[in-house]
């Protein structure tokens, strides 16, 4: 297969942990010959297929034009703690993946493959879980071919910081997830989630939201 006939990548969230697994896999799929991702900062990558585009994520105008090509995967978010407000916390959680949504469906990508949270609802009385439902449903209106939201329980992976908590329920959610009342909570590999990511892409047209079961079963396509 040669480039021309590849696909074209566009990840927004590339330096997360989803992110970071996305990225790797796709440097090694061979259905892939561009991979673009939109940054914040420089970032260090030496891979032929990939390409870094720093942007400034308050000024949309200055880079939507760009975003073009086979898929948009976004699976960009951030903690309360880390934004330091709800404020900020919902520009990265909503209107920076809102915009780059916008982008690429008037650009003409025809799929868009989104990383939310479990519980995601609009009119949550939860600040978190109603943004990411308030991006679930906009998003859905911006005229895609294909739609797939992810919606996984607790990420499992080698995280950068480690929080003793999140351990603990990471261990915890693994020895009950094989319950069925407890499957939907049961953690997930951020290695999983990418695979089911991947595989989103290339499902046919119309909107599927997957919660970690599901997940499970379609990462496998790409296992």
């Amino acid at each position: 297969m040669n480039n021309q006939s590849k696909k074209v990548a566009w990840i927004l969230g590339g330096t997360g942990l989803v992110g970071q697994a996305l990225v790797e896999q796709l440097k090694e799929d061979d259905a892939y010959g561009e991979i673009h991702l939109l940054s914040r900062r420089e970032l260090a990558h030496t891979h032929p297929n990939i390409q870094v585009h720093v942007v400034d994520y308050n000024q949309p105008e200055s880079w939507q034009d760009i975003v073009k090509g086979d898929v948009l995967f976004s699976s960009m978010g951030t903690t309360i703690k880390k934004a330091g407000s709800q404020e900020a916390q919902y520009k990265v959680d909503y209107t920076y993946q809102y915009e780059t949504a916008r982008a690429a469906a008037s650009n003409g990508v025809p799929a868009y493959v989104l990383i939310s949270s479990i519980g995601a609802n609009s009119t949550s009385s939860v600040f978190y879980t109603r943004i990411k439902g308030e991006l679930d449903r906009d998003v859905q209106q911006l005229g895609f071919s294909a739609v797939t939201i992810l919606r996984p329980s607790v990420l499992d992976g080698d995280r950068e910081e480690h929080r003793f908590g999140e351990n603990i329920g990471i261990k915890l959610g693994h020895l009950l997830g094989g319950l069925p009342f407890f499957s939907t909570y049961r953690p997930i590999h951020v290695e999983i989630v990418a695979q089911a990511m991947r595989a989103a892409a290339d499902r046919p047209d119309g909107t599927l939201i997957l919660d970690s079961p599901d997940m499970f079963t379609l990462a496998k396509e790409k296992a």
